[in-house]
């Protein structure tokens, strides 16, 4: 379980996701002192991805990176505890890659390798909205949903390493189908790429009322969650029905999160929160009503505070602290 680290080195941080890979150097107060972000080609395949991470850590950030004594990376997957071996990279294809161990090899620096949300959790607690809390859960909402758990001023890691996968609580038996091999999961009904699915079926079965959506998105094929929300903001009913479900099951998982966990602290993050700020009242709304009782005593509910920079901070801080353990 990781806890707060307290050494003065400075670190990289590495957010890998499907479509941007983001490498930036950050101190010990969580500042980025330097930072490079080029799209990631998934097509290349391990090797390809990981030599662009390498380049850009030689040659992109310039001469203060050479200064940096650890190198953290966060992605969305399963990741192996302590050899940094991924599991299983969804966005990517990737299965049983050694990432940490040719990282290590190719920039002789120490490289932990972690879940991306559980790093944006680390940053948030560390350096964002959670400074000051030892119990608190971020959620993020962006494509797909994840979560980050910090307990006694622990960062949970689980059995496996797994610890935080909140999106695919199951919120609806036999529900809608997920990514996963699950029904009825948080993520199903509340990511991103799910309310783009809903809003498309909703489309489909009556066009006529469904036309703003179109018209923004130019197809029905490509109408997105942003599309939702531009069209929510200008008041189509159909949004605001896609807004209102969406915060409804939102909601729905958020209770089951702070009836089981209990924090000081829930913080929403991720693309949706970020761009459409009107589901946390919502959400927040509807928790207040059917939470437990105790579990609402002294509980906030905010936004989180670093944006979509949380991710890198959150791994650098995490090789920093991985470093300081085997110091």
């Amino acid at each position: 379980m990781a806890e707060k680290p307290n050494n003065d080195s400075l670190t990289l941080g590495v957010d890998l996701g499907g479509t941007k890979i983001e490498t930036s150097l950050v101190d010990t107060t969580g500042h980025i002192l330097a930072s490079h972000r080029r799209p990631t080609q998934a097509e290349r395949g391990p090797d390809g991805v990981i030599g662009d991470i390498i380049e850009c850590v030689k040659n992109c950030l310039g001469e203060a990176s050479k200064s940096a004594q650890a190198l953290g990376v966060g992605m969305a997957g399963q990741i192996e505890k302590y050899n940094g071996i991924v599991r299983f990279a969804p966005n990517l294809g990737w299965r049983n890659v050694p990432l940490g161990d040719m990282l290590e090899e190719a920039l002789v620096l120490p490289v932990e390798v972690t879940n991306d949300v559980r790093a944006a959790t680390y940053g948030e607690w560390l350096y964002g909205a959670g400074q000051g809390v030892d119990d608190l859960i971020c959620l993020f909402v962006g494509t797909g949903v994840g979560g980050g758990i910090v307990s006694g001023g622990k960062l949970l890691e689980g059995c496996n390493n797994s610890a935080g996968e909140l999106g695919h609580l199951t919120i609806m038996t036999d529900g809608r189908q997920c990514h996963c091999r699950n029904r009825g999961c948080l993520e199903a009904y509340a990511g991103g790429w799910a309310i783009a699915e809903r809003a498309r079926e909703a489309v489909r079965i009556d066009l006529k009322a469904g036309q703003p959506l179109i018209t923004l998105a130019g197809s029905i094929e490509r109408i997105t969650a942003a599309t939702v929300t531009e069209a929510y903001d200008n008041g189509d009913p159909v949004a605001q029905r896609i807004v209102e479900e969406t915060a409804h099951f939102l909601a729905a998982g958020v209770v089951g999160i702070v009836n089981a966990f209990n924090p000081c602290l829930l913080v929403l993050g991720g693309g949706v929160i970020q761009g459409s700020p009107m589901y946390l009242p919502m959400v927040e709304r509807a928790v207040r009503i059917n939470a437990l009782e105790a579990a609402l005593e002294g509980l906030r509910i905010v936004t989180a505070a670093l944006g979509n920079k949380a991710g890198v901070i959150g791994a650098a801080a995490l090789a920093r602290h991985r470093l300081q353990q085997t110091q």
